[in-house]
């Protein structure tokens, strides 16, 4: 089997896994609503995902994103205090699509369709904790390590 990523809900905790070898262990923030998988829920989708994009891989750190695009800005304490409503995307995405019908691939339910992510975060946002809007925050160089390490089809299971 190749590298594949285990996220626990409880835990906060993501797992770069080769086989059943822990390749690399990262605190994360998920949903601080919880899990779930409905449209507008803003919770974090359980079950088996795989990765379907990888989003900024030659951008650099702190780059911000918008609708999966740079914006060209660098995030910066400053650059929030002009911005206090915005979330937060910056220096990779990776994009996850549900692989179990019913449950998050189609319907009120589709994880790819919901647009939930594994991405960074600024600085002082506390990982550890619940507390984004469903997708899975990452330090901005824990993530571009996880980012180097995957591949578009890398299963993921959120539990």
């Amino acid at each position: 089997m190749t590298n594949h990523i285990e996220i626990s809900l409880e835990e906060q905790k993501l797992w770069l896994k080769n086989n059943d070898q822990i390749l690399h262990e990262f605190s994360i923030s998920t949903a601080k609503n919880g899990a779930g998988e409905m449209m507008g829920s803003e919770c974090t989708p359980r079950g088996e995902h795989e990765v379907v994009d990888l989003i900024g891989a030659d951008e650099p750190i702190n780059s911000v994103f918008v609708g999966r695009k740079t914006t060209g800005e660098m995030y910066t304490p400053e650059l929030r205090k002009t911005n206090p409503d915005r979330d937060w995307i910056l220096s990779r995405i990776i994009r996850l699509g549900g692989c179990e019908a019913g449950r998050n691939n189609g319907g009120q339910c589709d994880t790819y369709d919901r647009l939930i992510y594994i991405h960074g975060t600024p600085d002082d946002v506390e990982m550890g904790k619940p507390g984004s809007h469903g997708c899975v925050r990452m330090r901005n160089e824990d993530l571009i390590d996880l980012f180097d390490q995957v591949s578009v089809g890398t299963k993921i299971k959120i539990s």
